[in-house]
């Protein structure tokens, strides 16, 4: 076995994830509350798509020496990656191409048996417009390192994919 797949069967690599996870939640609570940047509704559903990312590491973290658990982990991180990456592309192209007819709504449209602005809205209750650019770092405004952290994480998921899916000398949940 080598050392990128023990480490992608350590609790250690899902414990990165789930750390840069928490990190990019942290961040967005900052910029809402400390500096007081309104989110709008495609910044709450990348906020949900990075929750996925942490649950997954979460998963992964309860028992990474079984291959299910790996596994289950994994589709976790690529549906909550792949979902962010194409919020945040989306949210991208309505602030480059503002458009009368090209608007996001103002309440989130979770299920109504899951109302989560309504359970948490502190954190999940969208105040801004999709078209507000009012952040930016090297001339990259926010929607844009959303593409960049997204894409990071599906690039990671695409190095690590064969370790996580290959098998190890510890025992699994199929043996």
């Amino acid at each position: 076995m080598t050392a990128f797949t023990r480490f992608a069967h350590s609790r250690a690599s899902w414990f990165i994830l789930t750390g840069s996870a928490i990190a990019l939640e942290a961040a967005a609570l900052y910029f809402q509350y400390v500096m007081k940047l309104d989110p709008c509704v495609m910044c709450i559903y990348q906020r949900l798509a990075v929750f996925g990312i942490l649950a997954s590491g979460l998963i992964g973290m309860t028992a990474p020496k079984f291959l299910i658990v790996r596994i289950l982990g994994a589709i976790g991180w690529a549906v909550s990656a792949t979902w962010g990456l194409k919020l945040a592309l989306a949210l991208v192209d309505m602030q480059n191409n503002p458009s009368p007819f090209s608007t996001c709504s103002f309440l989130p449209e979770f299920p109504a048996w899951m109302p989560l602005h309504e359970w948490f809205p502190s954190v999940m209750l969208p105040t801004g417009m999709c078209t507000d650019v009012p952040w930016q770092f090297m001339d990259v405004t926010m929607a844009e390192w959303m593409v960049v952290a997204f894409s990071g994480y599906l690039v990671t998921l695409l190095l690590f994919i064969v370790p996580i899916l290959s098998g190890s000398n510890k025992p699994s949940l199929y043996k």
